[in-house]
């Protein structure tokens, strides 16, 4: 079995094994024609059910080809410019050469003794972000595996700056828009605080949160005895891609003396953009900022940070183990990111980001967002002349939310299952795939926009095969109800 450890000896069967495998995912993303294959639950799930894990193959040719079966022919591809589903992009070939340096080095990021140029290599890209944001030159952070992990470690330091004793914890309270992360409301139940800790703030027409709503929010908090935590700003809401008005919001966490945190999972993008950079205005007052390079930054998953404004804030997340970073080393000034991350264990996803950076550059990256950006202003204009479609907003950012108004139908209920069947019956064809959210109590649609490839054209035939489908399903009810 040692022949299968990567090493000196193995070397070439490494380079010959990874080189088949690459081959295989390069002849299926040439070949792919849909965003997925249409195959059910109840179809695949009996081909995965009887492998027996137990009976190796012994081969990697073999196991290749099984996974055809298993995994490639079925996988959902992001890359297809027909994939308008969820905040998922389709990424650039540096960070996967990234990606595959980093896999097999495999280093750990947690302590300079097991990734020296890795430590250094995530610092600097850390310090390149904040920069970009503008925290100042007392700023730091820390790559983490996606948005849920930074918003739940920024908020842990809010908490920790609140200085409010654990059984006091119930008089914390968070304020964030009703359209923001669900991520919110989960860290704030991982934290400890009480069930009424979140405050959901009232949204504009823009899907943006009211600041006057947020004022008084904040005041009767204060007059109740309680205790202003945070307030987490959103650039770039996960269903209308709508940006929270920053400087606002900054301005009233100075008088309310409350940390702000600025999610921008989807937004972070904006910070490349030398066209709607202005956009982002106001989040160098943040406290603390989450950032995903995997939806914005065109990059694999995972790639995520928090950053803060004051590094000092991160020893709340700080534990000397003897083993692995005593005391002494901070005393020594050895730099150990363990120090600063809720993981131990980390993989070195900072390289994907580098690699992006020394071949393409940041305005190459920019110009990817700009180009989905402009391209949902276009699919904007295209819903709106459609009398088929109601569109909510429109986007900031890459995200269309709308949904499809038969003629003749009047019942929203018969136009909530119309949409909601028209979704179902799409991603079932492999045809093209699209998300789905609410918008009060009703169904809506959505397309999230992250491929530069995807054309107005695209976006024109995948809205026609949604009016079929909903019409289809309309004329098969009336058909059913005679």
């Amino acid at each position: 079995m040692r022949s299968h450890l990567l090493n000196h000896t193995t070397a070439e069967q490494y380079r010959r094994t990874v080189t088949a495998g690459v081959e295989r995912v390069a002849a299926k993303l040439a070949a792919t024609e849909r965003p997925f294959s249409g195959v059910g639950v109840d179809e695949l799930s009996p081909v995965v059910d009887a492998i027996d894990l137990d009976r190796p193959l012994g081969d990697a040719t073999a196991a290749l080809d099984e996974l055809g079966e298993v995994y490639l022919r079925d996988a959902v591809y992001f890359h297809h410019p027909r994939y308008l589903g969820h905040l998922n992009c389709p990424v650039v070939i540096p960070a996967v050469l990234g990606e595959a340096v980093l896999s097999a080095i495999n280093s750990s990021l947690d302590t300079w003794d097991q990734s020296a140029g890795g430590t250094l290599i995530e610092r600097r890209l850390i310090d390149w972000t904040t920069e970009r944001i503008g925290l100042g030159p007392a700023a730091d952070g820390i790559f983490t595996s996606g948005g849920t992990q930074s918003n739940l470690q920024a908020l842990l330091l809010a908490r920790e700056e609140a200085k409010i004793r654990p059984e006091h914890y119930t008089r914390l309270r968070i304020f964030t828009s009703e359209c923001s992360h669900f991520s919110v409301q989960k860290s704030a139940k991982l934290l400890g605080l009480g069930p009424d800790a979140v405050v959901s703030v009232p949204v504009d027409s823009n899907k943006r949160m009211q600041t006057v709503a947020l004022a008084r929010a904040l005041e009767q908090c204060v007059a109740e005895g309680d205790v202003p935590m945070a307030v987490v700003a959103t650039s770039g809401t996960t269903d209308f891609g709508s940006i929270d008005p920053l400087p606002e919001i900054a301005a009233l966490c100075e008088q309310f003396a409350t940390w702000m945190h600025v999610d921008a999972a989807y937004g972070c993008g904006l910070l490349a953009s030398r066209e709607r950079r202005g956009l982002l205005e106001g989040i160098e007052h943040a406290d603390s900022v989450t950032v995903d390079y995997h939806k914005s930054f065109f990059q694999p998953v995972s790639s995520s940070a928090v950053l803060v404004r004051d590094r000092a804030t991160l020893r709340h997340a700080t534990y000397h183990a003897e083993y692995l970073n005593p005391r002494r080393m901070a005393e020594e000034r050895i730099p150990n990111q363990v120090d600063k991350s809720l993981q131990t264990t980390r993989r070195f996803d900072a390289l994907k980001l580098w690699m992006t950076l020394r071949v393409m550059g940041a305005d190459g990256i920019g110009e990817l967002f700009d180009e989905v950006c402009d391209l949902a202003a276009e699919g904007w204009k295209l819903l709106a002349a459609d009398p088929r479609f109601d569109v909510v907003v429109q986007p900031q950012l890459s995200t269309l939310v709308f949904r499809h108004i038969p003629s003749g139908v009047t019942s929203p209920e018969e136009i909530d299952r119309a949409n909601l069947h028209a979704r179902k019956a799409l991603f079932a064809s492999g045809e093209a795939i699209v998300a789905g959210t609410k918008v009060g109590d009703r169904q809506y649609l959505k397309f999230t926009l992250l491929n530069p490839e995807t054309t107005v054209d695209d976006i024109a035939a995948v809205l026609d095969l949604i009016s079929g489908h909903a019409e289809q399903y309309l004329g098969d009810s009336l058909v059913r109800a005679s």
